[in-house]
């Protein structure tokens, strides 16, 4: 079991002086998300590489920002760019967002990653509501953070994912006029893309879109009491769902092209908060 209480402790002093107000909601970005900080009234930023100990990402779209940020006068608390487990980086370094927002007493995390799409009912700029996630490929390492859960943490998990934040998200989408398709999301730890026997395999075990991140981070986030959400904006098919080659440059093309529907529900979710 990792303390980041201790590990952590210097970059949460350094981050605790610099915070103008308490967030009401943190917000994780991923691949090719990140603009939405640009749509926003930011108050204060913070790079990760001037925080002790805060790993760089090494992927494009993920720029190493904090954001201090406000929107209809609700404090936002926005990580631009994530820590992902592919990269070589330990568990505890991944969960870096999460543990910052629980230490600055944020009650609320929206998480967001791009993600394939494993359910043949989707197609590349769908949003999906994410009602579970399927994280068996990471439990060991989320035991080894945690250690022994407590009675109080498994009862959090018990609204997971939250219940009453989900349906705030789902009224967001019908509000914009945002066809939200809901599903599990599982995880798979990379570094490279699933073959097509994997995605049948999927596919099979219930899966509706298959990605390198956000599980972990939802489970911890739960775990410490946190409301958490999460939708994945789909960027492509999954391997052998299409005869296009899987790549990177799909996935933040895509983004590009979806970011404004992304932004427009962000926005609205914030607002009925």
């Amino acid at each position: 079991m990792v303390d980041l209480s201790f590990k952590y402790r210097e970059l949460i002093k350094v981050i605790q002086k610099e915070i103008p107000e308490k967030p009401d909601v943190s917000l994780i970005l991923g691949s090719g998300l990140g603009d939405f900080a640009n749509s926003v009234e930011v108050k204060k930023t913070i790079s990760t590489k001037d925080l002790p100990g805060y790993p760089p990402s090494t992927i494009e779209g993920h720029e190493g920002k904090i954001h201090f940020a406000e929107y209809e006068g609700k404090k936002l608390l926005i990580f631009q760019g994530r820590i992902h487990f592919y990269e070589g980086y330990d568990i505890s370094e991944c969960m870096l967002p999460v543990f910052i927002s629980y230490k600055l007493d944020c009650k609320r995390i929206f998480i967001t990653n791009a993600a394939g799409g494993v359910n043949t009912n989707f197609q590349p700029g769908d949003l999906m509501l994410i009602t579970s996630f399927n994280s068996i490929m990471i439990k060991k390492e989320i035991t080894e953070l945690i250690g022994i859960a407590s009675e109080k943490g498994k009862e959090n998990l018990n609204d997971f994912t939250s219940k009453g934040f989900n349906s705030i998200i789902k009224n967001a989408a019908l509000k914009e006029g945002i066809d939200l398709k809901e599903g599990v999301y599982w995880y798979n730890k990379g570094p490279a893309y699933e073959t097509p026997a994997e995605i049948q395999m999927v596919s099979g075990f219930g899966g509706d879109a298959v990605g390198m991140s956000s599980a972990h981070e939802a489970i911890f986030a739960a775990f410490l009491g946190m409301q958490i959400s999460s939708v994945s904006l789909v960027t492509n098919l999954a391997a052998g769902l299409s005869p296009k080659k899987l790549s990177h440059k799909e996935v933040t093309e895509t983004a590009n092209l979806a970011k404004s529907k992304f932004e427009r529900l962000v926005k609205r979710m914030i607002s009925l908060l």
